[in-house]
C-alpha cells in the first residue's frame, strides 16, 4: 500500500471523501516524514498540535457532509506568510521572535477551505535568493541528488523550503511567493509543479514584502491537477489589498486535461541565451515536440527586449525592497539591538539583523532611488518594463495563446558553488523567469525530463493575463507526456 504521504494532494481528497483513512492519519503520517527529514532543514517551526487539532475538526466536518474544498488536506506555510499565533520572520534575524496577532488573506482562505497546517517552510532571507541559502536558519538541502554523487544540492529559492517538502513528501502541498522566479524556479530543481498566478490574482495582504509590484503568491504542488486545485482557494478578491484584482476564480481543476489542440505556442528566439546546456536546449525541443504530439501549434516568436529584463529587474526589484525594508528598525517588532541614541539604535539592529545578501539589495536600491541616479538608473528601468511588458502584448495580439521557454538555464547545483562566487552568477539563475513579473503575467513551472546526472529539469509555459486555466490545460498535456517525478531515493530517512 502507498504510503498515505506519497499521495497526490488529489488522491488524498479522494480518499478521505471515501473514508479510506482519516484527516488525522494522513496528518501524522506528514509528521513522522517530518521527524525523518529535518536534516532537509525545510521547516522554520512545526506545528504538530494544531495539525492534529485541524485535522480532528476537518474530519468531523467530513463526517457531517459539510466538507471544504481542501477539507483534511496538510500543507506547508512560506514564512513570507503571516500565521496568526505562529512565528513569522521572513528567515531573518531582524524578525527574530515575531508572532503575528493576524493572518494572511491567502492562508485564511486556505484553512476556510478545511486545509490543515503542518508548519512554516523556509526560504532565503526576506525571499531575496536562487538558493534558500541566505536563510537565518541556515540552507535547505535538496532531497535530490546526483546519480553517484552524495554532494547536498540547493532545491533553488526563495521557496526552497516548499519545494523541498513537497518534493520530499513533507506535506500534500505548499505556498510559495514569486517575486522574479521563487517558484517556477525551485519547482524545476525539485520535479514538483510551481505557478505564479497574473499580478493581482491573489491578495498580498499578510504577506511579508520584498518588491510589491513583482511579488505574487502560489502554490507547490506533486501535479499539475494539485496545483490547480490549490491556486482556487488561494486566488480572489481582496479589499485590503488594492492591487487585488476583483475578478471571478474559476474552477481551475475544469481544465486540467482539457485539449490543447489548436493552441498556438510560441518559442521566443531571445531565450537561446549564450552559454546555455545543450541539455537544456534538448529539453526546450522536446517540450515543443509533446505540445506538438497533442495538437498545438509550435510558432516562433520574438520578445526583443529579454536581453534588459535583468538588469531591469534588479534595478526595480531591489528599489521597491530598500523602501519595504526600511520599516524593520527595531522599534516595534522583530530584534533590537540597543544603541547609545536611537539612531545608533537603527544602525546597530540592522546591521545585524538582516544578512549581506539583504544589506547588497538595500544598498543597491537606495542607490537607484538617490537624488541623481533616479533618472539614470530607476526610471530608465521602468521605461524598459514597459516596452518588456508591450513585447508580450505585441506577441498576444497575433494570436499567441502561450509561450514556452525553459524554467532554468541549469539543473539544481551545490550548496556553496555559487552562493561563494559573484553574486551576479547567482543573478543569472532567474534568466528564463524574471520577465514574467515585471510584465504581470501567469506562469508554471512543470517537471519535463532528467539532467544527465539525473536530475529533474523544468519547462516553463507563460500564459496571457488571468488565463491561468490555458496553462493548467498546457501543463496537464507535458505532465502526461513526460510524467511526474517523484524523488526516490529516501536517503535522509534512513
Amino acid at each position: 500500500m502507498t504510503a498515505l504521504n506519497h499521495l497526490t494532494l488529489t488522491q488524498a481528497r479522494e480518499g478521505l471523501a471515501q473514508g479510506e483513512f482519516t484527516s488525522v492519519e494522513l496528518t501524522e503520517s506528514y509528521l513522522k516524514a517530518m521527524e525523518q527529514a529535518r536534516v532537509l532543514n525545510a521547516f522554520t517551526v512545526e506545528t504538530p498540535d494544531q495539525a492534529l487539532a485541524m485535522a480532528a475538526r476537518a474530519d468531523a466536518r467530513i463526517a457531517s457532509g459539510d466538507a471544504g474544498p481542501l477539507e483534511g488536506l496538510p500543507l506547508g506555510v512560506k514564512d513570507m506568510f503571516a500565521t496568526e499565533g505562529v512565528a513569522t520572520t521572513a528567515c531573518s534575524n531582524i524578525l527574530k521572535g515575531f508572532v503575528p496577532p493576524y493572518e494572511s488573506t491567502v492562508t485564511s482562505q486556505l484553512w476556510r477551505d478545511g486545509a490543515v497546517m503542518l508548519g512554516k517552510l523556509a526560504n532565503d532571507e526576506f525571499a531575496m535568493g536562487s538558493s534558500t541559502e541566505t536563510s537565518a536558519f541556515g540552507p535547505v538541502v535538496s532531497p535530490w541528488r546526483r546519480e553517484g554523487d552524495t554532494t547536498p544540492l540547493v532545491p533553488g529559492g526563495s521557496s526552497g523550503g516548499s519545494a523541498a517538502a513537497v518534493s520530499a513528501f513533507l506535506c500534500a502541498g505548499a505556498t510559495g511567493t514569486d517575486t522574479g522566479g521563487s517558484i517556477r524556479q525551485p519547482a524545476a530543481f525539485t520535479g514538483t509543479v510551481g505557478i505564479k498566478p497574473t499580478y493581482g490574482r491573489c491578495s498580498r495582504w499578510g504577506i511579508i514584502a520584498y518588491a510589491s509590484s513583482l511579488d505574487q503568491a502560489g502554490p507547490f504542488a506533486r501535479s499539475v491537477n494539485d496545483a490547480a486545485i490549490l491556486l482556487r482557494s488561494m486566488a480572489g478578491h481582496d479589499a485590503k489589498d488594492s492591487t487585488s484584482v476583483n475578478m471571478r476564480v474559476p474552477n481551475y481543476e475544469d481544465a486540467v486535461g482539457v485539449s490543447v489542440k489548436g493552441k498556438r505556442i510560441g518559442i521566443p528566439r531571445e531565450y537561446r541565451v549564450e552559454g546555455m546546456s545543450q541539455e537544456i536546449c534538448e529539453l526546450w525541443e522536446q517540450g515543443a515536440d509533446m505540445l506538438r504530439d497533442a495538437g498545438a501549434e509550435i510558432v516562433d516568436i520574438t520578445l526583443p527586449h529579454t536581453k534588459y529584463a535583468l538588469p531591469t529587474y534588479y534595478i526595480v526589484a531591489p528599489a521597491e525592497a530598500s523602501s519595504n525594508l526600511a520599516r524593520y528598525d527595531g522599534v516595534r517588532y522583530g530584534n533590537r539591538v540597543p544603541g547609545k541614541d536611537i539612531i545608533d539604535m537603527y544602525e546597530r539592529t540592522r546591521a545585524a539583523g538582516f544578512g549581506p545578501e539583504v544589506r547588497r539589495r538595500i544598498m543597491i536600491g537606495t542607490y537607484v532611488l538617490s537624488a541623481g541616479y533616479y533618472d539614470a538608473y530607476y526610471l530608465k528601468a521602468q521605461r524598459v518594463r514597459t516596452l518588456i511588458k508591450r513585447d508580450f502584448d505585441d506577441v498576444f495580439a497575433q494570436g499567441v495563446d502561450a509561450i514556452l521557454t525553459p524554467a532554468t538555464p541549469s539543473p539544481a547545483f551545490g550548496i556553496g558553488e555559487k552562493s561563494n562566487a559573484d553574486p551576479v552568477e547567482m543573478y543569472l539563475q532567474d534568466v528564463f523567469t524574471v520577465t514574467v513579473n515585471l510584465a504581470g503575467l501567469p506562469a508554471i513551472s512543470v517537471p519535463a525530463g532528467f539532467s544527465a546526472d539525473g536530475l529533474p529539469l523544468g519547462l516553463q509555459l507563460i500564459g496571457r493575463p488571468f488565463e491561468e486555466e490555458t496553462l493548467f490545460a498546457l501543463g496537464q498535456a507535458v505532465e502526461d507526456a513526460a510524467g511526474r517525478f517523484p524523488v526516490e531515493d529516501h536517503w535522509w530517512s534512513r
